[in-house]
């Protein structure tokens, strides 16, 4: 019979201490389904070797985890170190080596003690980008201390589109175990999906003191400096800041983007917010470092899609159903990392840090 972790323990202490028999264990635990020949068996092993662990050589000797298989499937599962794009799944490793994939699965984890993490996506940064985002990083953390970061106005644009966002991965279809693919509906295996999605560009601001309404950038209508200037900034964005921050002093921050570094944008912006962060202070490439990029638009991309969207006026009430429902605590606590994350800028000599947070 099986004993678990703690029935050994318990008998290896009784044994020990009070020299239980085999018999006046069963008397005493007459609930624990224990066997005689099993505890003979483990008071034996515990009387003559001290351990209630298996033994070196004990057990049936190992037919398929050999050294020979263990180290074909670590060449297989760790490839992609040295060769890019040559990882193997356990279906792969599977058919290559003959390998049952049970097997393969007790190997990666248990022998090579491998666990597997699914990459995510990052903007691409250069070596001239780390260094500016090195420096930069140190600057806001000058600047801006943990209580003026309630101060400031985090700003940006996102693109909703009316197909939503596919993941193939988890779209699945199951049919009987005698039809074959080539015999079922078109519909039912192929996802169509159109080249030019219809779509919508939206605006907002975020800061501790709370968020602007949702503004929709007009359909064909380039967000080039001058609509940016003397629309969404002079028309929607700044009169709102002002309002909800009310007396207080406040910080405008927008990133890097053409119609942001436009003169007459920073212009306006030198003359209309009490304080601002200048392109040039910001980072570039630094979505991870946006509030609203790194968290604002991934929990409303996720509630927006979670039904069909049928055309773009739709998508529209989508979008702001949702921002309309969004807790402001999330906003809030999205916030609170921004120091955080300036911090893991900062240690990664301005590289990619989201893996460590």
């Amino acid at each position: 019979m099986t004993f678990t972790n703690e029935d050994k323990i318990l008998i290896k202490c009784l044994r020990e201490s009070k020299r239980y028999s085999a018999r006046r264990f069963l008397a005493e635990f007459p609930n624990k389904n224990w066997k005689l020949g099993g505890l003979n068996a483990l008071i034996r092993k515990i009387d003559s070797f001290g351990t209630i662990q298996r033994l070196p050589g004990q057990g049936r000797p190992r037919s398929v985890r050999t050294v020979e298989n263990i180290a074909a499937v670590e060449g297989l599962v760790l490839s992609q170190d040295d060769q890019p794009q040559t990882h193997r799944t356990q279906r792969q490793i599977t058919a290559e080596t003959g390998i049952k994939r049970t097997s393969v699965r007790r190997i990666i984890k248990q022998d090579l003690m491998l666990k597997c993490l699914k990459r995510s996506r990052a903007q691409s940064l250069t070596e001239a980008s780390k260094v500016t985002r090195l420096v930069r990083a140190h600057q806001l953390l000058r600047s801006y201390p943990a209580y003026l970061v309630n101060f400031i106005w985090f700003t940006d644009e996102k693109v909703f589109t009316v197909l939503a966002p596919s993941n193939t991965q988890n779209d699945r279809v199951y049919t009987g175990a005698a039809m074959r693919k080539k015999q079922l509906a078109p519909d039912r295996v192929l996802r169509t999906r159109s080249n030019f999605s219809k779509s919508v560009m939206v605006s907002v601001g975020v800061s501790v003191l709370g968020s602007t309404s949702l503004h929709f950038v007009e359909p064909g209508v380039k967000v080039n400096g001058a609509y940016y200037r003397d629309v969404l900034l002079t028309q929607k964005l700044l009169p709102e800041i002002r309002e909800l921050s009310g007396d207080a002093f406040f910080t405008f921050q927008q990133d890097s983007a053409p119609a942001h570094r436009a003169r007459e944008t920073i212009a306006l912006l030198e003359r209309e917010t009490p304080d601002f962060i200048p392109p040039t202070l910001w980072p570039p490439n630094s979505p991870d470092l946006n509030p609203v990029d790194y968290k604002i638009w991934s929990v409303m991309q996720e509630r927006v899609y979670r039904g069909r969207i049928t055309d773009v006026e739709h998508l529209k009430q989508r979008v702001s159903e949702e921002w309309d429902k969004l807790d402001h605590s999330i906003i809030v606590k999205a916030i609170r990392q921004w120091r955080r994350r300036l911090l893991a800028c900062v240690r990664a000599d301005g590289g990619h840090f989201e893996f460590n947070l």
